[in-house]
């Protein structure tokens, strides 16, 4: 039995850290384990230029423990009024790394998003032409689709289209949810890839809804029917390369979740890497994790994989993670994954 477990430092490919002080309360749990993280750029207001990220970026450094090797990896916010000479130019300077497509409304902070993919085609194929990556909230939102289906909808209907009008454009499918994510994804012949959660290998839909509203399991997309959550699983353990790790831990002041209307986000930061190994362990994948957490995405993204290494270890008792973490703007609840957590990081 395997007890012990060294890896290459993961990589986070899709992280909210925030602004002000929920950054500072949140950012050092990411910088405990990971090297990296591509930090999404849905503030208030969202992070749209060059000058934007950089500024973004440089207040990402300051909330980091002294010493923190952690690298943010900035994208920028894709308007109708976004212009592609400066997110080209983004780019080529290693200010940012991807632009983030919120179709309008789908999410967090998504209000300036994009509501007629015709208005930014010059910016995509702009991208196109550099090789730099759309990252993409891949949900339509029609108020007439079931929110269950908005992510096979807007496979259909959106990405396909679009993909077929610009093949050559690099596309990440963030937060993936359904076995048709995984099903476009494996089908395709290049440039795609999909970024798949912890917490939508750990639950489905029923942690939201069975036996009482649990808002801290609420998150966009939704969590799916079991199906949805075993076809990520077998393609988070494939060793296919287009599948990698982005948590989307996404803070909110518990109080913003415990409310008549509460937030879309579940927070895994702390406990991401015990997660993840405890899934894997499951699956009898414990040797396809470090692919999963640690190369793919780099592969991706055309990025070395990180020099140091981590390692875990299980342990006898299950491992302690607290129930909140506290910030200025308030305590964040800690994903509760619904079973005992015997793996730990050592720090």
């Amino acid at each position: 039995m395997t007890t012990e477990l060294a890896i290459i430092r993961p990589d986070d490919w899709h992280l909210h850290l925030r602004d002000g002080e929920m950054l500072k309360g949140v950012a050092p749990e990411s910088a405990r384990h990971f090297g990296r993280a591509i930090v999404m750029p849905n503030l208030v207001p969202p992070v749209v230029t060059k000058a934007d990220a950089v500024a973004y970026r440089e207040r990402i450094l300051a909330a980091l423990p002294a010493g923190s090797r952690f690298q943010p990896m900035m994208t920028l916010y894709l308007t109708e009024e976004t212009d592609a000479a400066d997110v080209a130019a983004a780019f080529e300077e290693k200010v940012a790394l991807a632009v983030k497509l919120y179709p309008a409304g789908a999410t967090t902070n998504s209000q300036s998003g994009v509501r007629d993919l015709d208005k930014v085609m010059g910016v995509l194929e702009r991208m196109a032409e550099i090789g730099m990556t759309l990252c993409v909230h891949g949900e339509v939102t029609d108020p007439e689709v079931d929110i269950f289906d908005r992510e096979a909808v807007f496979i259909e209907e959106v990405l396909d289209p679009l993909r077929q009008r610009l093949p050559e454009l690099r596309v990440t499918m963030e937060h993936i949810t359904t076995k048709n994510g995984v099903d476009y994804v494996t089908g395709a012949d290049d440039n795609i890839a999909a970024s798949i959660t912890t917490h939508h290998l750990m639950i489905n839909r029923n942690a939201i809804l069975a036996g009482g509203i649990r808002p801290h399991y609420y998150c966009l997309p939704v969590a799916k029917r079991e199906r949805h959550r075993l076809a990520l699983r077998q393609a988070a353990i494939s060793g296919d390369p287009r599948f990698f790790l982005g948590t989307d831990s996404a803070p909110h002041p518990t109080d913003a979740k415990e409310s008549a209307c509460g937030c879309a986000g579940i927070f895994t930061a702390p406990n991401t890497m015990s997660c993840l190994a405890h899934v894997f362990e499951e699956e009898g994948a414990l040797g396809q994790l470090e692919g999963f957490a640690s190369r793919h995405g780099a592969d991706w993204y055309g990025l070395p994989v990180n020099e140091e290494t981590i390692t875990l270890t299980k342990r006898d008792e299950p491992v302690a993670y607290p129930p909140a973490v506290e910030t200025g703007a308030g305590p964040v609840t800690v994903f509760d994954p619904m079973v005992e957590l015997y793996w730990a990081v050592e720090d």
